[in-house]
């Protein structure tokens, strides 16, 4: 179990970063959808799409 670590921490430290960095930008998208703020970063009052936001 050591020799695999050993051989393939480059790998596995990479993945955690990946997916953390992935965790990050799934819970940081339901915070702003929770406190009412648009997914294109935009405010809705100019918006063309307004009237099919699913916001």
């Amino acid at each position: 179990m050591i020799q695999y670590l050993k051989d393939n921490i480059a790998t596995i430290l990479i993945s955690a970063v990946v997916f953390g960095l992935m965790a990050w930008v799934i819970i940081y998208k339901i915070r702003q959808r929770k406190n009412g703020e648009s997914s294109c970063g935009c405010g809705c009052s100019g918006c063309p799409e307004s009237s099919r936001c699913h916001k």
